[in-house]
């Protein structure tokens, strides 16, 4: 398997959702929700309507870990949600298959879209992990709490949420902040 890479060039990250959102509003929402939130791709997947419909957080039993997770839904991506649930039932997957059946689209086809998209724009190492190691990575710069990222992501070491987000010492040497 090829280790995929945060997406660190803001940039870039603005040229993925508009390619999204030009393909498809479902594409562009899951690549928005991924980055805006840390939920690992399976359980962005597993998403209804109702985990997020008038709600700030997203609470969910993870996946990987079973541990009970709460997710701040910020005011940009409370809109964006809102537009795109406006007219499905509670009870639907967020991002619906389009083979029916009220299924999520698969894992497969999730990377398939984000890697189609990067590609396409000359972005390499994207995969579906891609959503969880940028906003670990922007997090990490613009608010400094590794103890927090490291719970969040259930990681045993500092030095092992820092691998993870890709933040090495050049990068740690460019954002020192004096005041």
């Amino acid at each position: 398997m090829n280790r995929v890479e945060a997406i660190k060039d803001q940039d870039k990250i603005e040229e993925m959702k508009s390619k999204l959102f030009k393909s498809s509003y479902r594409d562009y929402l899951l690549f928005v929700i991924g980055i805006n939130t840390g939920l690992r791709i399976s359980d962005i997947l597993n998403l209804k309507v109702s985990d997020v419909k008038d709600k700030d957080h997203i609470i969910i039993n993870e996946d990987k870990s079973g541990k009970e997770k709460k997710y701040l839904i910020n005011p940009q991506l409370r809109k964006e949600i809102d537009k795109y649930i406006i007219n499905m039932k509670d009870w639907q997957h967020l991002f619906q298959s389009q083979k029916g059946h009220n299924q999520p689209i698969s894992r497969v086809q999730a990377y398939r879209v984000l890697k189609k998209a990067a590609k396409e724009l000359r972005i390499n190492d994207v995969g579906t992990h891609t959503l969880r190691k940028t906003f670990a990575y922007h997090h990490y710069l613009k608010n400094r709490d590794l103890a927090l990222l490291q719970d969040l992501f259930n990681h045993s070491s500092p030095s092992l949420t820092l691998n993870y987000i890709g933040i090495d010492e050049a990068v740690m040497d460019k954002n020192i902040i004096v005041k």
